[in-house]
């Protein structure tokens, strides 16, 4: 019993040790960065974002994302609707950059 108790106390004190700070420095998680958001997450609200926006919504539009660059490709008709995904991408938290390679043109159909 006693033997019990004896390890059950030192396993506590060795779960408090680890959880101390290391040279009086305060325990801190880790920070939520733009770095900590994933390509798969960016690509996925640019998508959302892009077929909400009434202007620029049903555009033709690629999106490609490796580590926070952006490259937006596809075809619109008009300089606005350019302008507008290429602004709703960069506002995508964890964009580092975008690359703009949409083209403006007529659309058949139309």
């Amino acid at each position: 019993m006693k033997t019990r108790i004896s390890i059950a106390l030192l396993l506590l004190v060795l779960v408090q040790a680890t959880s101390l700070p290391v040279y009086g420095q305060p325990h801190r998680p880790p920070s939520k960065s733009a770095s900590s958001v994933t390509d798969d997450t960016i690509t996925d609200q640019i998508r959302i974002k892009l077929a909400a926006d009434s202007l620029v919504k049903g555009g033709a539009f690629t999106v490609e994302v490796k580590q926070g660059v952006v490259t937006l490709s596809g075809a619109v008709e008009q300089e606005k609707q350019r302008a507008r995904a290429d602004k709703i991408a960069r506002r995508v938290k964890g964009v580092k950059q975008v690359i703009d390679k949409i083209e403006i043109k007529k659309l058949s159909g139309r």
